[in-house]
């Protein structure tokens, strides 16, 4: 045998490790059990923006951003209401058992999810080490029809606000750490849901930390109010870049309506010829006028498709 010939036959073995095994006689032997093995759970947040009622027919009906939450039917946290979601079961991805858990529990189904954030904390769930990745998606509540189902006992639409309570700033040697305390408050017809959070923010250097702690939650399960909490701020940032807004606009609207869902979200009021800048790209002018008594005619508007 040539010297190129058994060079090309040695190029060709499948590479071997330390102990001279191919990657196929590693898979062979290898033992899953010398690793404990945590629990892998998905959290849905589903946001929508809802009109209240308003009994001046001169006005626009006001709007609430509100939350969908689920009643636990079991422990732990039985009674307690928390975000829809449960256990990944070991032959689906993340996206499928998220699409699973949201249809079984509250009868959503074929909406985009998108992924917000992964929640690791060792005692984050009182049964086990449990990791879980939150999805988050903006919707229009007036098309679904909501049911609880599967281990949840009931499902409902909250609506949520959120207030900044106080703020303390420290200088290090290094940077700084900023403390904030936030009130998360839930409520609809028959419940009141409240939580306070802290979060930490510590800069040193180019290294910036951030982490929440749950100081005092009622009937809120888990960590969730704190996932919540956090993904009010990732929903005010994206509607600020995003199309996330027009999710909740029906084909035309006026650009007054539009601005209402963005001060709902954003949870202050804008002003109307700033705003009319702001989203001037995103929306295309028609020739159509809303009517209606009360109000003088407005023009409608659409979302522009090939906005980016």
């Amino acid at each position: 045998m040539s010297i190129q010939t058994e060079a090309f036959e040695h190029m060709n073995q499948p590479p071997t490790n330390k102990d001279g095994l191919t990657e196929e006689q590693f898979l062979q032997r290898y033992d899953a059990s010398q690793f404990e093995r945590p629990s892998v759970t998905v959290d849905m947040l589903i946001f929508t923006v809802a009109e209240e009622l308003e009994p001046n027919y001169r006005k626009l009906s006001p709007k609430s951003l509100q939350i969908l939450l689920v009643k636990r039917a079991d422990h732990p946290y039985m009674g307690h209401w928390a975000l829809p979601g449960g256990f990944v079961s070991p032959d689906e991805s993340l996206e499928e058992a998220a699409l699973r858990e949201l249809w079984t529990e509250t009868n959503i189904d074929n909406i985009y999810l998108e992924q917000l954030y992964t929640w690791g904390e060792v005692n984050r769930d009182p049964r086990t080490r449990v990791i879980s990745t939150s999805y988050m998606a903006l919707v229009d509540s007036e098309a679904l029809e909501v049911k609880a189902g599967d281990d949840a006992e009931d499902a409902k639409w909250f609506r949520i606000e959120d207030k900044w309570l106080r703020e303390n700033k420290m200088a290090t040697e290094s940077g700084t750490i900023t403390e904030k305390w936030v009130e998360l408050r839930f409520w609809n017809e028959a419940e009141e849901l409240s939580a306070t959070i802290k979060i930490t923010r510590t800069v040193s250097g180019r290294i910036v930390r951030e982490e929440r702690e749950i100081v005092e939650t009622n009937q809120v399960a888990f960590d969730h109010a704190k996932i919540i909490q956090y993904a009010l701020e990732r929903l005010r940032n994206k509607i600020e870049y995003t199309d996330i807004a027009f999710a909740l606009m029906p084909e035309l609207f006026t650009l007054t309506e539009l601005q209402q869902v963005y001060e709902v979200i954003l949870g202050k009021e804008l002003l109307a010829a700033a705003f009319r800048r702001k989203v001037a790209d995103k929306v295309i002018e028609t020739n159509h006028y809303r009517k209606h008594a009360g109000h003088r005619p407005s023009k409608y508007y659409r979302f522009n498709p090939e906005w980016t």
